[in-house]
């Protein structure tokens, strides 16, 4: 098998494993994150590893590099055009509101309104040219916009989806004018006939292009220079891979990189583990990101809010992300009210302990406090030897005092509202979406899940906790788990009863081709490749749609007859005598890569788990807690809460009433005693 390295470059973080074999992991490494150049960061990792770049065949790594420039407003300052009287869409969206309640609310759209321009044209619904593209008024614009400094133009027409030659027409224009314009055309982001959310994702896409073009040089220079002269993969938002030299095109499905990468891991783990129904718990230095696997499979959506009115049109694996990490910080409100987040501390400065210049008492403060996380065992810092104990200490007196409360009690208030804050999103996806959670198992993964597990599976009501035997790099392990795919798309807008099947034919067709194609030219190992088709479709006079997994060859009725499966199978009732639409056309290709079993399972131990050492540690009051090393326990030991569980990229925390054991595949499965 082939060398490879997975990396995850998060906020607060980069995570590295190192598989000589394919994937089983030889080596695992954390190294603080540097925003200023994240590029940077990885090489970091790589020398940390110390790892001969020369020798690696495949690196692969997730990035929070594009989130982070949406979130911030980092991205690149662009121009939209687009069809006359459709200037503003980017803050009409769907005249949807910040707050439930009132008229307030600041929108902060990606492009302001002084660089959006109106262009004389129109397209039908059915492609047909109902008014010329007036290129004179666009050769004009061009000369204005060329004394502005603007690196991107977005190019976003009316149902362009269903005819692209008049964006096609003026990106040429645009470039003649000016080559180094990175010019976005929405038909090629998203060929779809939703107007608001695909001139959204275009002008996402345009956003981030030159900041992830540059990042993406930047880095093959970076690994050129370290000896590595292969390809580099980079995981997309649907769980899948992509070529370095194509993400400057594609930056715009990079927005969720890392989580997704998590959620694929934890995905396989929990399914090798036995659960069918998994719950995906990240909590890192920033950010807890929540998903739901059910069969295996993550939730797809088409459709996820990057900010207010800032949508994003394209196939991603459905995770909730909200500020509550381990560097979140504590903070009294205007009422003098506790409050944890949604701002971290991050990479620089971090939290309190690690001795960087932070001031602000966080999440890892607490834990550290209380005993939970070892001071003599700092994670991911090389410059440190010891945290900062008394110094956290401190800042916990200095804003129990304002509440009345010790030193443990304020640490413990922390550690209550994040807990809260995270069980509150994660029934979001399970109570309130109709699953039942003691159903699911909770995997805990992150530099901070594992010391967090416990509880958010103790206050939703999970009947079992997973934390998988290197979860503070789970993401990193996802990448290297990862396949290719490339995802498309097509509007079609036929009546099931009038549907033309070879046109339906000649589109999906045309998409696998091109998916094929691509794979083709990626120049990864690849065994087979793998085509899921999804068709889009609604009852006639519904907004809302439903994905329905279909075969190439089937005509008209036989899809109906799907849809109504899947309607009755999701509503519990169908619609008799209303007419079905469909909508669109999806088509996922994948390219299934070589892997070694990532997972081998392992001899069931007769003995006992002896912990390490005892270490004082607070549980509403402190207690005598027997602190266990992850490498010296096997498959079928088990021991009672509360209890300790040290390794070298985080750290577990099993509550007291709970009971653990490791499985055949070393995760520790914990349940309440």
């Amino acid at each position: 098998m082939a060398s490879l390295v997975g990396i995850d470059v998060g906020g607060t973080f980069t995570d590295l494993i190192y598989a000589r074999d394919g994937v089983r992991m030889d080596t695992v490494v954390k190294v603080p994150s540097t925003p200023d150049d994240p590029s940077q960061g990885l090489i970091d990792a790589l020398k940390a590893a110390d790892i001969d770049v020369s020798t690696l065949d495949l690196i692969v790594h997730g990035t929070t590099i594009a989130t982070n420039a949406v979130i911030e407003r980092r991205g690149a300052r662009c121009a939209l055009i687009t069809t006359k009287g459709f200037r503003d869409l980017l803050e009409i969206g769907r005249r949807d509101r910040q707050r439930m309640y009132g008229l307030t609310g600041v929108q902060n759209p990606l492009i302001r309104r002084a660089m959006r321009w109106e262009v004389v044209e129109r397209m039908s619904s059915r492609g047909e040219v109902l008014t010329a593209l007036d290129e004179g008024y666009l050769r004009e614009l061009a000369a204005a916009l060329a004394k502005e400094d603007i690196k991107a133009i977005v190019i976003s027409f009316l149902h362009s989806y269903a005819n692209p030659v008049h964006e096609q027409r003026a990106k040429a224009i645009l470039q003649a004018a000016n080559p180094h314009w990175e010019v976005v055309i929405s038909s090629e982001v998203v060929r779809e006939y939703y107007e608001f959310e695909r001139t959204s994702t275009a002008t996402v896409q345009a956003y981030l292009q030159p900041l992830i073009s540059q990042y993406a040089g930047n880095l093959e220079r970076k690994l050129k220079g370290e000896g590595f002269g292969r390809q580099t993969y980079v995981m997309q938002s649907n769980g899948g891979l992509i070529p370095l030299d194509q993400l400057a095109q594609s930056s715009a499905k990079i927005v969720r990189s890392g989580p997704a990468a998590g959620v694929t891991a934890a995905a396989r783990i929990g399914a090798r583990a036995g659960f069918n129904k998994v719950i995906t718990a990240d909590m890192g230095g920033t950010s807890y990101d929540v998903a739901v696997v059910i069969d295996g499979a993550p939730r797809i959506s088409d459709t996820t809010n990057l900010d207010f009115r800032v949508p994003l049109r394209l196939p991603m694996i459905d995770v909730h992300t909200i500020g509550a990490g381990g560097g979140s910080i504590a903070h009294l409100d205007r009422g003098g009210v506790l409050q944890v987040g949604p701002h971290s501390a991050g990479a620089v400065p971090g939290p309190i302990c690690f001795g960087r210049g932070g001031t602000a008492p966080t999440v890892t403060d607490a834990n550290v406090v209380l005993g939970r996380i070892n001071p003599e065992h700092p994670i991911g810092l090389k410059h440190l030897t010891r945290l900062d104990v008394e110094a956290a200490r401190k800042a916990m007196a200095v804003l129990g005092k304002s509440l009345g409360l010790d030193v443990e009690r304020t640490a413990e208030a922390i550690l209550t509202i994040v807990n809260h804050v995270m069980a509150r999103r994660t029934r979001l996806l399970t109570v309130e979406q109709g699953h039942d959670p003691r159903e699911f198992a909770l995997v805990a993964f992150g530099g901070a899940g594992p010391l967090h597990g416990a509880a958010i599976m103790r206050e939703v009501g999970i009947r079992t906790l997973l934390v998988p035997p290197h979860p503070g790099v789970l993401c990193a392990l996802g990448c290297a788990l990862a396949d290719l795919r490339y995802d498309f798309s097509q509007t079609v807008l036929s009546p099931i009863d009038s549907l033309d099947a070879a046109y339906v034919r000649d589109v999906l067709s045309a998409q696998r081709a091109e998916g094929e194609s691509r794979i083709a030219t990626s120049g990864a190992r690849v065994d087979t490749v793998q085509v899921d088709v999804v068709a889009e479709m609604s009852y006639v006079g519904q907004i809302h749609t439903l994905r329905v997994p279909i075969e190439t060859d089937w005509g008209p009725s036989r899809i109906r007859e799907a849809f109504e499966e899947t309607y009755l199978a999701e509503y519990g009732n169908t619609l008799p005598g209303i007419s079905v639409v469909l909508i669109g056309l999806k088509t996922a290709v994948h390219g299934i890569r070589t892997k070694a079993d990532e997972m081998p399972s392992t001899p069931v131990a007769g003995r006992a788990a002896q912990p390490r050492i005892h270490r004082e540690t607070y549980f509403g009051r402190w207690i005598r807690t027997p602190v266990y090393d992850r490498r010296e326990l096997a498959a079928g030991m088990q021991f009672k809460g509360p209890a300790i569980i040290e390794q070298v990229d985080t750290t577990t925390v099993i509550e007291p009433d709970m009971v653990a054991r490791v499985d055949a595949y070393q995760n520790i499965l914990v349940e309440m005693a």
